[in-house]
């Protein structure tokens, strides 16, 4: 198959969709593979180590979409790049279709099969491996982000998130004890501050007691704790996912009216809608905003403040579902249950439960779509 990798343009995205060792192996497997010029130079990778790799650079992203089979990214495609793709193309991907009707709207219209990462499940049915090293990456970097929000020239309180002694730690609320979640506990605890997490899973809370060994307090995330919790929080973040669809708004506007002023919520959720009620995307050239003396930052790519990092990890866990993609086309999804779970929209049709009821548009299961 002939894949691309076209270079990221969303603000402050300097992710890449194949590093220069994903390539080699896309190669080595019996592909072709085009890249963009530049579109390595966030990770220092230079397009003559791709060259060095096996791809071919090309001068454009028009060239790119126009050639490849399979069109390679990190981030969901922005409006000038729906227009580009086409049918019988297949788009890989972060998507995050259940809040952004436009796009959806956009990649219906060009007839291209989106497989989305953040639904592709593991083989035990359950598990998002494609979505885990990002949430990795976003829960340790929400606590530096709240760490720096909380500084007072960003609007916070004057907080240093340890404290020293003498003086009492931040108090940080997660809510949320997935993967985003307990590495935020992990980072917040790490640097001394005073740490809850709330999640409705009673075997879940029972894990993290286990794996926090007191140095995290866990609680049940009834409406009730919600409510108390926020009150006392220094930094609220929020951590919750229902796949493929939008988050749940826990955190409402009025609740922050209870809040200390100058306290930080971080919505790591925002790729999904957000589960605070007064969250709105920000980029990093513009990560927060204040309502009512509260500092919002809600930062849709968050990993990609380090790029490096990120599209390492993100290449790791997605190779093998790339290669089995290059390998066995459109028809080969239908044979791959991780794949078929991954598949969003195929020839102006959508095809995944939650995306379907979260935009209210009408669901064609993936097995009959691919049918057809």
């Amino acid at each position: 198959m002939l894949v691309g990798v076209p270079k990221e343009i969303k603000v402050h995205e300097y992710r890449v969709g194949l590093t220069p060792e994903a390539v080699r192996e896309f190669v080595a497997a019996g592909n072709h593979v085009i890249v963009e010029t530049g579109a390595g130079a966030g990770i220092n990778a230079t397009d003559a180590a791709y060259e060095a790799a096996g791809a071919k650079i090309v001068p454009n992203a028009d060239e790119v979409f126009a050639k490849a089979e399979m069109v390679v990214k990190v981030k969901e495609p922005q409006p000038s790049e729906w227009i580009k793709l086409r049918e019988n193309q297949i788009l890989f991907t972060y998507l995050h279709l259940a809040p952004d009707p436009e796009q959806a709207k956009g990649l219906l219209a060009s007839g291209v099969t989106a497989v989305a990462y953040e639904t592709v499940v593991g083989p035990d049915g359950v598990s998002l491996p494609l979505l885990a090293p990002m949430s990795e990456v976003a829960g340790r970097l929400a606590v530096e982000a709240a760490g720096s929000a909380l500084q007072r020239h960003s609007g916070g309180r004057g907080m240093l998130l340890g404290g020293v002694p003498g003086v009492l730690p931040a108090k940080v609320l997660v809510l949320g004890g997935g993967v985003v979640g307990t590495h935020a506990a992990r980072m917040a605890a790490g640097v001394g501050a005073e740490v809850t997490i709330l999640d409705r899973s009673l075997p879940r809370l029972r894990q993290l007691d286990e794996l926090f060994q007191g140095r995290a307090k866990t609680r049940f995330a009834s409406t009730t704790a919600i409510e108390e919790e926020v009150q006392t929080a220094d930094v609220v973040i929020g951590a919750v996912l229902v796949p493929g669809a939008s988050a749940p708004k826990l955190v409402t506007k009025a609740m922050l009216k209870t809040m200390k002023q100058g306290a930080v919520m971080v919505d790591v959720a925002i790729d999904q809608g957000g589960c605070f009620e007064t969250s709105h995307a920000t980029t990093h050239a513009a990560p927060t905003y204040i309502v009512d003396g509260i500092v919002h930052y809600c930062v849709a790519n968050m990993p990609g403040a380090v790029p490096y990092t990120s599209s390492h990890a993100l290449n790791n866990a997605t190779l093998p579902y790339g290669l089995a993609l290059a390998a066995g086309g459109i028809k080969g999804i239908v044979k791959h249950p991780g794949l078929l779970s991954g598949l969003n929209i195929h020839r102006g049709q959508l095809t995944h439960p939650a995306v379907a009821e979260s935009l209210k548009l009408e669901l064609k299961p993936a097995v009959a779509a691919l049918a057809a």
